[in-house]
């Protein structure tokens, strides 16, 4: 099927070696073919060199008056002719498929090797020009009887296109003759054969000299007797006509006379006819002979003008004669002429057979230089192919990159929405706090606190340098909470529990830690969960511990907890209506929440308020201060540092929180020292340290906002951002990192248990705005759950 296929889509073109022709009959074919895919095949009619005969630039010699080394560079240069003849063909063809075969042949004629290709090569489409047949090189008939030899020998399957001029010519036979007739059906050629010419005649009467004739005549073209010749041949020709016609009708003529003579002898013989009778019959022979003698004589003057005619035509043909008699010598005298031309056209071939071998080792290189031209041209399209699938790759990337981009920044614009609306919301409810004299708590059973504490397990202890031995971590309402526990040295009865509870509801501050409930029977408290611990724990633990030292404090942050404590410390101080002191501050008794913001816990109770009091924690504060900067236990460091230079404190700042800026490490440092000196300075209070603090506070924001200098060491900065989760992960009803975050009516993300919890029990407000929510449908939040993943990849891969 394939073969056949195959077959189907060759179509044979027969043309030959003129070009102009060969153009016109392939541009045909490629026209009536342009909407398929097909492969020309050329039938190529090679010029061969005739064994009979050669042609030379001197007319056609005997093929036995050359030698064989003129003939083979003959057959050489013939050769070249044909493969350019070729080659310019199957670049006419431009891009379509194109094969050559040479049709090579002696003693069979054209049109008999044609039939046999058409048979051997099974040609179903074959476009065969006109002028194919009129070979001089091929034993062929004339071109349209070759034709239509083909024609009517073709097998059925082959259909067969006769093109003239470039245009489609159909053969149609009939009376005898064979037709040539164009696409309107008018005719362009037949079959018949034409009378012999003069020149014919002349040639078959001197066949050893017609060659020599011919190339006489070519010779003298210019020659006004030959331009004579040619004028009158025709005249001539015609003349040769008439006079075999007029034989004709002479002979025939004479027959009429021999007839009319009889007749008139048996007119004469009869005597018995009437004297009237016979009058008529004289009178119509006289008129008979008067018309004779008349007849006669106007041939006696066309006998008189033939004469004429016939003498200046034997003139005319003399005259040739001796023209081409002429010609003859004048062509032996330039014999040796002609010789030596030959033997330099012999040199110039052999120059040119060199030209053509230096040519087609040339053109070998250019076509080797070429595949390998192509070859790289195949590699560099492939490379660039898959350069372009690498880019649409990349460029699709960077959309999906873009569209994540925007995405995160839509979920970052949200976020900022609702940490502006967190705190605002803290800032009313600390504005609430304030204003209100007495705040509500919760009692818990005893059942409950076993349940969040897991019946006070040693996993839920609270483990710190401080002495938080008896505190524990659990959840209660589905909040992180601490639980701490009094022995009978912190309060003897039942009343002394319910005067500390009473004293810790009262006191509410953003910078004091937050009781939310008790319970009597177990004699506990609950307080705020502060996640980050002790103050202690981060300052005196992080050169030995990993862990801490991944959650140490910078520089900025350490003065924003400084700043805190002061403020918790001053709003004690200023308590009516009489003032609070806490009588053992240090950092055991700092707590830090996720964001670094420090709390104060652990007041002495009974609460203490002289003045005593008052100086004693304005000291620990100074204290507190200078071990924020040093990061040590032994405040003597920077006294001594102060006093000797400045540029020592540096030496004894804590690397672990960052380049300290000199200026505010120093003035940190004098009011260290003077809450130490406060004997010296006795109307020193809290209130006067706390604007002091500020100050150092806003010049710090000034400096982070200007970027003057680094806000924490990189290394230790980088471990703390792999190691703390930012707020918008933490679930606000859990409070932990979220897995399955869900989008709630309100706009805020929630774990889908806790949230599912939350509507379960009955409730419709929102837990971040307490507001009515519009609906309970719970969207799955996958942007948050991809950030959260990843960063858990993060950590895991730090951590290892």
């Amino acid at each position: 099927m394939a073969m056949e296929l195959e077959v189907e889509n060759k179509v044979y073109v027969a043309i030959n070696s003129n070009l102009h022709d060969g153009f016109l009959t392939l541009q045909w074919a490629l026209k009536r073919w342009s909407s398929q895919s097909i492969t020309i095949v050329i039938l190529y009619a090679v010029n061969n060199i005739c064994k009979d005969y050669v042609i030379t630039p001197m007319g056609k010699l005997p093929a036995g008056s050359v030698n064989e080394e003129i003939l083979k560079d003959l057959e050489k240069f013939e050769e070249a002719k044909n493969q350019k003849i070729l080659w310019r063909y199957k670049v006419f063809c431009g891009n379509v498929k194109v094969e050559a075969i040479k049709i090579e042949g002696y003693d069979e004629s054209i049109q008999e090797i044609m039939v046999d290709l058409i048979t051997g090569l099974r040609i179903t489409k074959l476009v065969m020009s006109l002028t194919f047949m009129k070979s001089s090189s091929w034993k062929s008939r004339s071109a349209i009887s070759g034709s239509f030899f083909v024609h009517r020998q073709k097998p059925e399957f082959c259909e067969l296109f006769i093109i003239c001029g470039g245009k489609l010519v159909f053969l149609r036979e009939g009376n005898n003759e064979g037709l040539i007739e164009d696409d309107q059906g008018e005719m362009v050629a037949n079959s018949r054969s034409k009378r012999q010419s003069f020149r014919d005649l002349v040639v078959k009467m001197f066949p050893e000299n017609s060659a020599k004739m011919k190339n006489q005549c070519d010779s003298s073209a210019s020659n006004g007797s030959f331009d004579q010749w040619e004028k009158y041949k025709e005249e001539i020709e015609n003349y040769m006509s008439q006079i075999l016609s007029s034989n004709a009708e002479e002979i025939d003529d004479f027959v009429a006379n021999e007839s009319l003579q009889k007749s008139n002898t048996e007119l004469v013989m009869a005597d018995n006819m009437t004297v009237q009778e016979k009058r008529k019959a004289l009178k119509i022979k006289f008129l008979e002979i008067k018309q004779t003698i008349q007849l006669s004589r106007e041939e006696a003057k066309g006998h008189v003008r033939g004469h004429a005619k016939a003498q200046w035509a034997t003139t005319l043909c003399t005259r040739r004669a001796e023209e081409i008699d002429g010609c003859i010598n004048d062509e032996i005298a330039r014999k040796a002429d002609l010789k030596r031309e030959l033997d330099a056209t012999k040199e110039e071939l052999s120059e040119l057979h060199t030209e053509v071998e230096i040519t087609t080792s040339r053109l070998n290189s250019i076509l080797e230089l070429q595949r390998e031209l192509s070859n790289k041209l195949q590699l560099s399209s492939v490379a660039r192919s898959r350069a372009e699938v690498k880019v649409e790759k990349v460029v699709k990337q960077r959309t999906d990159t873009l569209q994540e981009i925007d995405e995160y920044r839509k979920q970052r614009d949200v976020l900022r929405r609702r940490i502006e609306f967190c705190r605002e919301k803290d800032a009313i409810g600390n504005a609430t706090m304030l204003m209100k004299p007495s705040f509500e708590y919760k009692e818990f059973t005893a059942a409950e606190i076993r349940a969040a504490t897991d019946g006070f397990s040693d996993r839920m202890r609270l483990k710190s340098g401080g002495d938080w031995t008896d505190v524990y971590k659990a959840r209660l309402n589905h909040t992180s909470v601490a639980i701490k526990l009094y022995s009978s040295g912190d309060v003897d009865s039942a009343d002394a529990f319910r005067a500390k509870v009473k004293l810790f509801s009262h006191m509410r501050h953003p910078h004091i830690l937050a009781m939310i409930g008790f319970c009597s029977e177990l004699r506990c408290i609950v307080f705020e969960y502060m996640h980050n611990g002790c103050l202690r724990d981060i300052l005196f633990s992080g050169k030995r511990s990993s862990k801490r030292r991944n959650k140490c404090l910078n520089w900025k942050a350490r003065i924003c907890i400084a700043a805190d404590v002061c403020t918790g410390l001053c709003f004690v101080h200023r308590a009516k209506p009489r003032p609070v002191a806490h009588g053992n501050l240090n950092p055991s008794k700092i707590l830090l929440d996720r964001n670094n913001v420090a709390k104060i816990h652990g007041f002495k109770t009974p609460l203490s308020s002289d003045k005593l009091d008052i100086r004693s924690d304005i000291r620990a504060y100074g204290n507190l201060v200078l071990q924020i900067l040093t990061g040590r236990n032994w405040a003597g460091l920077v006294e001594e540092a102060i006093m000797m230079d400045q540029t020592k404190l540096i030496e004894v700042l804590d690397p672990m929180a960052g380049e300290w800026p000199l200026d505010i490490a120093v003035e940190l440092g004098r009011i260290g020292i003077k809450c130490l000196s406060i004997h010296e300075d006795k109307e020193l209070n809290m209130t006067s340290l706390a604007r002091e603090v500020e100050k150092v506070k806003k010049l710090a924001d000034e400096i982070v906002a200007n970027g003057e200098c680094v806000v924490a060491n990189e290394r230790n900065q980088d471990d703390e951002d792999s190691a703390e989760f930012p707020n918008f992960f933490l679930c606000p009803i859990l409070q932990e990192v979220m897995k399955n975050p869900h989008v709630a009516a309100d706009g805020f993300s929630y774990e889908l248990e806790a949230i599912e919890e939350w509507l379960k029990t009955g409730r419709d407000t929102s837990p971040m705005t307490n507001l009515r929510l519009d609906d309970k449908i719970l969207t799955p939040n996958h942007s948050l759950r991809s950030l959260i993943e990843d960063l858990q990849k993060k950590r895991s891969i730090s951590t290892r």
